[in-house]
């Protein structure tokens, strides 16, 4: 008992024992309300010094969460999607196009067929890029008319000529290139027509607008767009060699950010990562992680970040802290990066850890600038894969990024064969989770929350809440009186 003893002081004196807290550790004290209503509570914010989110929530860049179907629906509410990496570049590439394509104010680069064309040419393209009409063009890229599928719908000789076809330049309506969005919505709605290609002096194709597209903008007016009215994506890159090929393709496609995407971002190898791509595209918006103390963030900021993704360990799927020993209660992660990036006006991402909309009004209310979550939008329709009907009730598959399944992919997704077992001690954990819808839903339900954070902590919006903030932490006892307790169910509840 003595030697027991003895070990103990020994271990007190030489190591330092902090405390770190995480969501259920505590709370918001209310403040005095000025908002009139929850619903006017203003939930912008910067995640990086160019890119800003309508609401503050970044979808997480895993297999079973992110794919174009999810950044589209997800940058429509005014939040941000980040493609996953684990396919090869090139259909990554192809993922943040779709995303690029779904909506803008005008096509620059629209799909054309060149006139001496078949129809049987034309059905094949528009099949590949699910779309139903092309803009015909001569050797010299000049207009030379539209084909629609109503053009063919009867035509049954797939050999002719889309020249025969095809609505000739003569009959169409065209408008130059740089015309404003009222302008083109007014010749859309005074002349009938659902497209209209914009075309320089010469002649030649320099875009087009749609009326599809024009209602889409006009119905998520909070969208995530850039410069050019289309909507923002995110796309991630490992450490491993070929990263900077993988980026590469992602910058020709017009990615608007990329996640530098590491479970121990405060390595080396990241932050080599981070350089290297700052260097190569000085230009592209960064995003780098994962860390969960104020050096690693320093040396991640050092090295070109334009914004830090904190967490290790708080992920649903997360075993790192199990099977490592190794993590950071995430409140306490988070406290740490802000004290190393405020100085530097670097914006802070919360990855990991929430399960309530609560935890997204403490998050931003310590000082982050969003949040990214992974386990509650995998369950959502957008998510990649099917859904899975068991025993009744429907489900959609998740992955940890660190977990066995994914590894064992990546590994035959690098090797170009079939793998039947690795070698890898995994950090994350695969399964079922129930389905829940759109992901607008999620969203509301989220959002809703933090509205009313912010007007309990008497703000208007992230700023004045994040000034406004202060903290309580609770007990267990404390956890337990917060969540609901002493009422008997009901059946379906």
């Amino acid at each position: 008992m003595d030697k027991l003893k003895e070990i103990s002081e020994t271990l007190s004196r030489h190591i330092n024992i902090k405390e770190g807290l995480t969501f259920d550790d505590i709370l918001l004290v209310p403040k005095k309300g000025i908002l009139p209503s929850r619903k006017l509570a203003d939930t912008s914010t910067y995640i990086t010094k160019k890119i800003k989110l309508n609401i503050p929530i970044i979808s997480a860049n895993m297999a079973t969460v992110t794919e174009s179907k999810m950044a589209i629906a997800l940058a429509r509410q005014g939040g941000l999607g980040v493609i996953h990496q684990f396919m090869t570049p090139e259909q990554e590439a192809e993922e943040v196009k779709k995303v690029k394509r779904s909506t803008s104010y005008i096509i620059e680069n629209p799909i054309c067929i060149y006139d001496k064309s078949s129809l049987r040419q034309a059905k094949e393209l528009m099949f590949d890029h699910n779309i139903t009409s092309l803009m015909v063009i001569n050797s010299e890229r000049k207009l030379v008319g539209v084909l629609t599928s109503r053009d063919f719908q009867f035509e049954k000789n797939d050999n002719i000529l889309i020249t025969e076809l095809m609505t000739k330049k003569q009959d169409l309506i065209l408008a130059e290139k740089g015309i404003s969005f009222e302008r083109a919505q007014e010749i859309l709605k005074n002349s009938k027509i659902e497209k209209l290609p914009l075309v320089d002096k010469e002649g030649i194709l320099q875009g087009l607008v749609t009326a599809k597209d024009i209602r889409t903008l006009e119905k998520y007016p909070n969208a995530t767009r850039d410069q050019k009215g289309r909507l923002r994506v995110g796309a991630a890159v490992g450490t491993r060699p070929g990263f900077l090929e993988r980026a590469s393709l992602l910058v020709e496609n017009e990615v608007d950010l990329i996640v530098v995407d590491c479970a121990h971002g405060h390595s080396e190898a990241a932050i080599n990562t981070v350089k290297t791509l700052k260097d190569s595209f000085p230009s592209i918006e960064l995003m780098a992680g994962n860390v969960a103390t104020q050096e690693g963030t320093e040396d991640l900021i050092k090295a070109g970040a334009d914004s830090i993704k904190v967490g290790i360990g708080a992920g649903a799927a997360c075993t790192t802290r199990i099977i490592a020993g190794v993590g950071v209660p995430q409140i306490t992660a988070v406290l740490n990066a802000i004290s190393a990036a405020k100085d530097h006006n670097i914006p802070i991402i919360a990855d990991g850890g929430i399960r309530f909309p609560g935890d997204l009004s403490k998050a931003i209310a310590t000082g982050t600038s969003a949040i990214m979550i992974g386990r509650k939008l995998a369950g959502t329709l957008e998510s990649p894969g099917r859904i899975i009907i068991k025993n009744g009730r429907r489900y959609k598959e998740y992955r940890g990024s660190s977990s066995y399944d994914q590894n064992l992919i990546n590994q035959e997704l690098s090797s170009g064969k079939r793998v039947d077992r690795i070698d890898v001690i995994p950090e994350g954990i695969e399964g079922l989770i129930e389905y829940t819808g759109p992901v607008s839903e999620l969203l509301n339900y989220f959002i809703g929350g933090l509205r009313s954070g912010i007007s309990y902590c008497g703000a208007t919006n992230i700023k004045e809440m994040q000034k406004n903030a202060e903290f309580i932490k609770i007990t267990a006892a404390g956890i337990e009186e917060s969540h609901p307790h002493d009422i008997e169910k009901t059946k379906g509840n």
